[in-house]
């Protein structure tokens, strides 16, 4: 019998995923409105359904498939590979921002709070040549 782990164990790789982005079982549980022994349980599932997957990944800021295909392995690599001696002029030319939000997505925000404070303007200005 092996006693290596299952290397598609969900929980496992959203428990790591978590760890890794310094979250607790109870910052996680608030962000899915459950409770920490909710969270608990499922890192020990083998399997989760796909809808909560997705919730999971979201209040993580990760995709369905960052967690499906994460390995820890991997992990390892990324960082044996880049940090090679405690040089910080090398450590700092190795790191590269990644950020945990979708660029795009901020910019769709700002534009959209552009076009309604547009629009609150136009109201406004409407109404007091109304009042005229």
């Amino acid at each position: 019998m092996s006693t290596l782990t299952k290397p598609n164990h969900i929980g496992r790789k959203i428990s790591r995923i978590r760890e890794l982005r310094e979250m607790k079982q109870e910052a996680l549980a608030q962000a899915l409105g459950t409770n920490q022994q909710a969270i608990s349980a499922m890192e020990n599932s083998e399997t989760i359904d796909e809808e909560k997957l997705k919730e999971v990944a979201k209040a993580l800021g990760v995709t369905v498939e960052a967690i499906k295909n994460f390995s820890e392995e991997a992990v390892f690599n990324i960082i044996g590979n880049t940090v090679n001696n405690h040089d910080n002029a090398t450590l700092n030319s190795n790191i590269q921002y990644q950020p945990t939000f979708n660029p795009l997505d901020k910019v769709i925000e700002l534009y959209e709070r552009l076009v309604q404070a547009e629009k609150d303007k136009v109201e406004y200005l409407e109404k007091l040549f109304k009042d005229k």
